[in-house]
C-alpha cells in the first residue's frame, strides 16, 4: 500500500478477546457494536449507510478499497460507520470514475480502522457468541486501558439512534409536478430509497423524526414512508405512536427495514435482538403470497417476534420469510392499506426481484 503511514493497532472484543494488525484510515481509537457484511461489492454504500450508525464494521472480501471511492455512490452525506475491520486494505485503485482513495477518504471522515487481521476468524466467534461490543486502537495497544474504554461503549439494546441521524431540516426530493406526494420520515434513509420513489412519480419531502404527524399531514400527501435506520426501536415511542395514528386513519402506510419493524410494534408485535442480524446481499427471501424467491440486501441486528405475529393472525398477515432462517421478512395490516419489508428492496441484488413493492404502495396510494 502506497502513501500510507501505518502503525500496530489492535481490535479487542467485550469478551476479551484480541486481534491485532496495522492501523486503517485515521490514527485514532473508536468503538461500537460489531457485525459482519457478505457483501462482496459495495463498501462505500455500506459505510454511508444510516442503519450502521455506531457499528463497527467486518468486511468479509478479503480486498477492500480496491476500486476506490466516488462521491455519487454513498447513500447519505458522511461516512456512518464507526469503525472498519478488513483483512486486506488497499489504497491503489485503478478506476477511472473515481473520487479518491479509500485512505483519503477516511483521513477526511475520520474513520479508524485496522487491518491485516483474520475476518474469517472474527466473522466464526460472531456467529458463535453473538453481537457484542469492541474497540479498535492504533493510538495504543494497552489492552488494560482498552478494557476501561470499552466499558463506557454503550449497548444497541435499548439505544435509540434514529433521531441522531435523521435531518435536522425538511426537504424535497424529486420533481414538484410529480403524480403523487409522498411524506417520508427520516430514520435514517438511504438516498436510493428517495432515489427509487422519484423513479416512479413521486414527490417527496423527508421529515425529521420526531416531527408531529399533523404538521406531516398539512403537506397534504398521498402516502406515508417510514425508513430505515440505526438502534433499537423499541424505545421510539414517538415513531410508533405515529404508526398507530396513520393505521388509525387508514393512510397508506410503507415501512422499509425500521420502518418495519415500528409497523408491527404500532399492532402490538414486540421486536428482540437477533443473535448476530443479518448484513449482506445475498439474502434469500419468500414471497408467501406469489411463491416465488428474491435475492435480498439486508442490514438490521433487530427482528419482528415471529410467534407474536402468529397469535395476532387475525390483524397481520406475515408475507415474507427468510429462507435461510425462518425470519419474519414482511408483514400486511389486515384491512389496513399498509404494509412493510424487513430487507432492502431499493438495493436490487436481484436486481429486480423487489421493486414491486414501490409500485405497490403506488396502487395504494391511487385507490
Amino acid at each position: 500500500m502506497s502513501d500510507i503511514q501505518q502503525v500496530p493497532a489492535v481490535l479487542l472484543l467485550e469478551d476479551g478477546t484480541v486481534f491485532h494488525g496495522k492501523s486503517a484510515g485515521k490514527i485514532g481509537t473508536t468503538g461500537g457494536e460489531i457485525c459482519f457484511n457478505t457483501g462482496m461489492t459495495g463498501y462505500q454504500e455500506i459505510f454511508t449507510d444510516p442503519s450502521y450508525f455506531g457499528q463497527m464494521m467486518v468486511m468479509t472480501n478479503a480486498h477492500i478499497g480496491n476500486y476506490g471511492i466516488k462521491r455519487t455512490e454513498a447513500e447519505s452525506y458522511s461516512i456512518k460507520i464507526n469503525g472498519l475491520i478488513c483483512k486486506n486494505y488497499t489504497n491503489e485503485y485503478h478506476r477511472p470514475l473515481a473520487d479518491m482513495s479509500i485512505q483519503q477518504y477516511f483521513e477526511e471522515e475520520g474513520l479508524v480502522g485496522i487491518c491485516e487481521v483474520d475476518t474469517r476468524a472474527i466473522v466464526r466467534h460472531i456467529r458463535s457468541k453473538g453481537a457484542m461490543n469492541c474497540i479498535v486502537s492504533s493510538e495504543t495497544t494497552d489492552i488494560e486501558e482498552l478494557k476501561r474504554r470499552l466499558a463506557e461503549v454503550p449497548s444497541m439494546d435499548g439505544l435509540e439512534l434514529a433521531s441522531q441521524v435523521s435531518t435536522k431540516e425538511t426537504y424535497t426530493f424529486g420533481d414538484p409536478h410529480a403524480k403523487y406526494k409522498v411524506a417520508v420520515y427520516d430514520y435514517g434513509v438511504k438516498q436510493n430509497i428517495l432515489n427509487s420513489f422519484a423513479e416512479r412519480g413521486c414527490f417527496l419531502k423527508v421529515f425529521p423524526a420526531k416531527t408531529p404527524l399533523e404538521e406531516v399531514k398539512a403537506w397534504g400527501p398521498d402516502g406515508f414512508f417510514m425508513s430505515n435506520g440505526p438502534g433499537d426501536p423499541a424505545p421510539m415511542d414517538y415513531a410508533v405512536q405515529t404508526a398507530k395514528t396513520i393505521l388509525e386513519e387508514d393512510l397508506p402506510l410503507f415501512g422499509i427495514c425500521l420502518g418495519h419493524q415500528l409497523l408491527a410494534l404500532a399492532v402490538d408485535i414486540p421486536t428482540y435482538k437477533m443473535h448476530h442480524g443479518h448484513r449482506g446481499i445475498n439474502h434469500p427471501v419468500k414471497n408467501l403470497k406469489t411463491g416465488r424467491s428474491e435475492i435480498t440486501s439486508q442490514n438490521h441486528g433487530f427482528g419482528v417476534h415471529p410467534d407474536a405475529l402468529r397469535d395476532n393472525a387475525d390483524k397481520v398477515e406475515i408475507t415474507h420469510m427468510n429462507l435461510n432462517d425462518d425470519t419474519i421478512e414482511g408483514i400486511q395490516v389486515k384491512g389496513k392499506r399498509a404494509f412493510s419489508v424487513q430487507y432492502h428492496p431499493e438495493a436490487c441484488p436481484g436486481p429486480h426481484d423487489a421493486r414491486y413493492l414501490f409500485e405497490h404502495f403506488i396502487h395504494l396510494m391511487e385507490n
